[in-house]
């Protein structure tokens, strides 16, 4: 008893003291009642001790309805729910966000502690609430990230937006350039229409993207489809025609003859895009005036064919070493080069291959290997 009286008159010296450097303090007795409710907290909330004490300390005191501390969500009520009774079964927490509104309806954000509370024989009589009120500086980096969280809300909102309302009239394109297929349009003109309908197609793979971190995992499936090289590559130099064009920048086409003819099974679409963002961050870093060597050789190894595909030889004054950065994944911040560049050489990787970047006097080059499996009709 003597052990019971000492440790209980010492939580009273604590919880009683009028100290400004004693920080808001709750306690519940074994059955979840309010209990104590230090000066401090008075001070933060509004409500003075005679107004909680004997009360329900989750629901009456803290709750989401007609409680005095209002928390703003059912999540936050469950966690405060959590974390005390965690304390009670003698779980250690560490500090955790918490936030109420006061009795004058400001919104109170915080950090709490809970720990156990012991009688004489080490028995849990209940919980005490330690609250750490946030420093000037803490409150505007919180106050900050509200604003960053909702920025990228909406963000994410204005893009699920775009994403959806885009594919209306892509799907009127894509039906309308199937019908003028079935015009009589000379070989020309379907090549051209066959091009474009690649476009398209890349196009509604990459809104398809919602889970990035499939590809950034490396858990994404790719797809086994039969293509000609040849396709691909018109279908990407195609989308980097109109910058090179203005910067007056020749796109040589150095294909091997023996690729020509060739058909492959991959996921052409993924390689396609792979291309078409290697081409134009080559196109961007050429010369006005200079010119943009695409090659591609086909090379066996011991597991079947590898092609060396992407060969890209520019002049100029090469990629940035920061945007480089960027696409090997060395730095939090990218720009939006960087981040399709880090994309793309994931996309590289799902296909066993991988990006390599030589910079010599005068000109710089990508070398971009996959490993794509022969089809079998492209021999006979």
């Amino acid at each position: 008893m003597d052990k019971f009286t000492r440790i209980e008159g010492e939580y009273k010296a604590i919880v009683q003291n009028p100290n400004p450097l004693i920080p808001p303090i709750f306690g519940t007795d074994e059955f979840g009642w309010c209990s104590k409710w230090n000066t401090a907290m008075t001070k933060l909330s509004g409500w003075n001790r005679e107004d909680v004490i004997n009360k329900m300390l989750i629901g009456e005191v803290f709750g989401t309805h007609a409680a005095c501390c209002r928390l703003k969500s059912e999540e936050a009520f469950v966690n405060l729910g959590v974390v005390l009774n965690n304390a009670v079964i003698g779980q250690d927490s560490e500090k955790i966000p918490f936030s109420f509104f006061s009795r004058s309806g400001k919104y109170v954000e915080c950090l709490l502690s809970v720990s156990k509370k012991l009688d004489g024989d080490g028995v849990v009589k209940g919980v005490f609430g330690f609250l750490q009120l946030a420093s000037h500086e803490l409150q505007q980096a919180l106050y900050v990230q509200r604003l960053s969280e909702q920025t990228a809300m909406k963000r994410s909102r204005v893009l699920a937006y775009v994403a959806k309302e885009i594919r209306n009239p892509l799907s009127g394109i894509i039906f309308t350039q199937k019908m003028m297929e079935g015009t009589h349009a000379d070989d020309e003109q379907k090549n051209l229409l066959h091009t474009s309908l690649n476009c398209q197609r890349q196009i509604n793979k990459i809104l398809d993207d919602t889970d990035l971190d499939s590809i950034m995992e490396g858990y994404l499936d790719l797809e086994m489809v039969e293509f000609e090289l040849h396709d691909v590559l018109i279908a990407s130099i195609s989308q980097v025609m109109m910058k090179s064009i203005a910067k007056g920048v020749m796109i040589v086409d150095d294909l091997a003859p023996n690729l020509s003819t060739e058909k492959f099974y991959g996921d052409s679409l993924r390689l396609q895009q792979v291309l078409a963002t290697f081409l134009l961050v080559s196109v961007n870093a050429t010369l006005s005036g200079g010119q943009l060597r695409l090659a591609a050789t086909l090379t066996k190894d011991s597991l079947g064919e590898t092609v060396q595909l992407g060969h890209l030889e520019f002049s100029g004054g090469g990629i940035s070493q920061e945007l480089l950065n960027q696409m090997f994944g060395d730095v939090a911040e990218v720009s939006e080069d960087g981040i399709s560049l880090f994309i793309s050489r994931k996309l590289v990787k799902l296909m066993n291959g991988d990006v390599q970047y030589l910079r010599e006097a005068g000109c710089s080059t990508f070398i971009i290997t996959v490993e794509l499996a022969i089809c079998d009709k492209g021999r006979e």
